[in-house]
């Protein structure tokens, strides 16, 4: 079974052709830079490119970065503030003509890792950390996601945000090199390891390539893992909740 999967990301929407059996990409995928400003008028129109370039009629999965509460945005996250109040699956249904099933990133990233990555047959507590544009979060207890946590909004001892201390686009902006970065993230992961105690880590987004690079500054007692999709983690989760939300 073969299902459409959207990643929309801060900086780029990506899309393939997910086997929702085994987790793999059926085509090679396509990128479309973030459009700026990011309006839903912006982004729905991306998303009807990545339908049509796919030439694809089925239902469609999309990971967005942004918290959903019945498929209502309850903010424009990193994207942008007209976001806040609008149903995004139905205004992806509008504009490109498809059924689409919308979760959360980072949710979609964990969905795809507890079927077929780091997170297979994992009991416990685990938590999906997204690195990216932002950071973003997924909690699974024994296999069972607990939807909507944005632990990338913890706050560090002076009360600012970790995402906009420790995530990819702060190394980024700042030009941090990867020990420097490795520090932040330590602050950050101890900080998460303290307040939920999980049985694992998985870290995806970005950043999921270069975990080598900045691992061994992450000095907790709790494994870490980097995600095996990858950066096509979300397409493959988006296309898994799609699937899920057709049975």
């Amino acid at each position: 079974m073969e299902i459409l999967g959207i990643d929309v990301g801060g900086t780029g929407i990506k899309a393939a052709i997910v086997n929702v059996e085994t987790g793999e990409l059926s085509a090679d995928r396509k990128r479309i830079p973030t459009p700026r400003p990011a309006t839903p008028d912006a982004i729905a129109n991306v998303i009807k490119k990545l339908v049509k370039h796919f030439h694809w009629e089925g239902s469609v999965g999309c990971g967005f970065p942004a918290l959903l509460k019945n498929g209502i945005c309850l903010s424009g996250g990193n994207l942008h503030e007209d976001w806040k109040g609008i149903n995004v699956g139905e205004l992806f249904k509008n504009t490109a003509g498809n059924k689409f099933t919308v979760v959360n990133d980072a949710d979609a990233a964990g969905i795809a890792e507890m079927n077929f990555g780091a997170g297979k047959d994992k009991n416990g507590v685990v938590i999906m950390i997204t690195l990216g544009t932002g950071i973003g979060s997924a909690v699974f207890l024994d296999g069972k996601l607990l939807p909507n946590t944005e632990f990338g909004h913890l706050l560090n001892r002076h009360g600012e945000s970790f995402e906009i201390y420790a995530a990819d686009s702060a190394r980024k902006r700042e030009k941090l090199s990867q020990k420097k970065w490795g520090k932040r993230l330590h602050k950050y992961f101890s900080h998460l390891n303290f307040i939920m105690s999980p049985d694992l880590i998985i870290i995806g987004g970005g950043a999921s390539k270069r975990v080598h690079k900045f691992i061994h500054k992450i000095e907790i007692d709790t494994p870490i893992a980097p995600a095996q999709a990858e950066n096509d983690a979300g397409i493959i989760g988006a296309a898994m909740a799609a699937k899920f939300n057709n049975k």
